[in-house]
């Protein structure tokens, strides 16, 4: 990328930036509330909506990009395909943000966002093995997918408990996307990963350390569904092998705790649509631990998987399926520092 091409990339990013921040801040003065529960971690109302900010700035960028970005194009079917998505998922999360539905209404308005992509022809077709080369996958690719973006968009939205856990998490998988993308020549995963990073980056100051506003459904389904997305885009139209595991690895604090709180919760005969505060993450908070620490910690997380995928991208083929592992052990430490703490709190019931 040339100087200029630069300059011009980072003035758009700045413009977008404001923009995002512009719209967060005025979020606040519509005063959609989220009002303080059992299992919720704040303790008086506070605006939410505050992910129409990242929304709207995505979409923004995203038709400039279809428009005038010659460099960054997929081919029409996709790129419409993934704009088409995103307003899905981002017009089901704002009504969820209104309505506040039940999850099995949630999970169908969700499922139809995710098969907008999916028609689109955004699947996984294979997946590249050492030794092997490419695996075609099939129906089961379609499949795949179709569980992998509805895991990841709930994810993120169970994950969204505590100011700037979500929104900062999301903004490192973003900007580590940015770099390998561009230093791969991936243009159009760099773009709109370079997209959602600007509608963060104009929320975050609004969140963190002291919420103002929350995103919202809107917001932390907009971005698990979006990078999602971008994992798809990588494994179809990126050379790095097994590089649907980019955006797993990053993500490996989240999908960790929502995984391990599911398994757990279902072992313990829960019902899983009953809402609770067992996650991994609220239980670290209860037992004592600051929420900016929480946050902190899982930003860690984000931070050593993009370490992590940067490896994976230098490594040698035959080393490659070690560094997934590699990216997911901080969790099992994680895990036995929450149970020593939930025990010394006398948390017996984590729910």
């Amino acid at each position: 990328m040339t100087a200029a091409a630069f300059l011009r990339h980072l003035g758009f990013a700045l413009g977008l930036i404001l923009l995002s921040a512009g719209i967060v801040r005025l979020m606040i003065t519509v005063r959609v509330m989220d009002t303080p529960e059992a299992r919720k971690a704040h303790t008086r109302p506070t605006p939410k909506g505050g992910g129409v900010g990242i929304v709207l700035t995505f979409l923004v960028g995203i038709a400039v990009l279809y428009r005038y970005a010659a460099f960054a194009r997929l081919a029409d079917p996709y790129f419409l395909g993934v704009i088409e998505a995103s307003v899905a998922i981002a017009v089901v999360a704002f009504l969820d943000d209104l309505f506040d539905w039940p999850f099995t209404v949630k999970l169908a308005a969700q499922l139809l966002a995710t098969l907008v992509a999916v028609a689109s022809g955004l699947y996984v077709l294979s997946i590249n093995l050492p030794y092997r080369g490419g695996i075609p996958l099939g129906w089961i690719g379609v499949t795949m997918t179709v569980v992998w973006i509805l895991f990841a968009t709930n994810a993120m939205n169970f994950i969204d408990g505590l100011n700037g856990l979500a929104s900062g998490t999301s903004l490192i998988a973003c900007l580590f996307l940015v770099f390998i993308a561009q230093q791969q020549g991936a243009w159009f995963a760099y773009a709109a990963a370079g997209l959602l990073a600007c509608g963060l980056l104009g929320f975050l100051p609004f969140n963190f350390p002291r919420a103002r506003i929350f995103m919202g459904d809107v917001g932390s389904q907009f971005c698990g569904f979006m990078l999602a997305v971008l994992a798809v885009v990588a494994s179809r139209f990126d050379g790095i092998e097994l590089s649907f595991l980019l955006v797993p690895m990053l993500l490996a604090g989240v999908l960790f705790d929502v995984a391990f709180t599911l398994v757990r919760r279902a072992l313990d005969g829960e019902r899983l649509t009953q809402p609770h505060r067992g996650h991994l993450y609220q239980v670290a908070h209860r037992s004592g631990m600051s929420a900016t620490a929480v946050t902190l910690t899982h930003w860690g997380f984000a931070s050593w998987g993009g370490l992590c995928c940067l490896a994976f991208i230098a490594v040698e083929p035959a080393l490659k399926p070690i560094v997934p592992l590699l990216a997911g052990a901080p969790q099992l430490a994680w895990l036995a520092y929450v149970v020593r703490r939930a025990r010394t709190a006398g948390l017996h019931r984590w729910g």
